[in-house]
C-alpha cells in the first residue's frame, strides 16, 4: 500500500480568524469548517483546560500564512511576538474600559 505525499503544510489563517486564526488553519488544512475546531478547542478546554493549552501550543509552533521566517526558532519567536503583541491589545482594552467607566462614575 503506497502513501501519496502531499506539499500541504498547516498555517494559521489571515482571513479566517477570531483570535490568532489557529481554528481557521487548521480547518482548512483538514478540509473542515473552522467552526467545528472552534467548538473542539471549547469542549477541550472543559477537560482541565485542554483546549486552551492545545490553541496556546499551535499558536506558538503554526506558522502565520505567509509567514518569512526561514527555521522553527524564528518561526516561534514571531509568534511569540505575535502573541505579546495581542495580549498587550487586550490589556490597553481592559484599561480603557475601567478608565471609561471610571470617568463616568465621576
Amino acid at each position: 500500500m503506497g502513501y501519496i505525499m502531499s506539499d500541504k503544510r498547516i498555517a494559521r489563517s489571515q482571513s479566517d480568524r477570531i483570535v490568532a486564526g489557529v481554528a481557521g488553519g487548521v480547518g482548512t488544512y483538514l478540509n473542515i469548517d473552522p467552526l467545528y475546531v472552534r467548538i473542539g478547542f471549547l469542549v477541550l478546554s472543559l477537560f482541565q483546560g485542554l483546549g486552551i493549552i492545545l490553541y496556546l501550543a499551535l499558536w506558538v509552533i503554526v506558522p502565520n500564512e505567509g509567514s518569512e521566517a526561514t527555521d522553527s526558532g524564528s518561526q516561534v519567536r514571531e509568534n511569540i511576538n505575535e502573541m505579546r503583541g495581542a495580549a498587550e491589545k487586550v490589556v490597553e482594552r481592559v484599561r480603557n474600559a475601567f478608565q471609561s467607566q471610571n470617568h463616568n462614575l465621576n
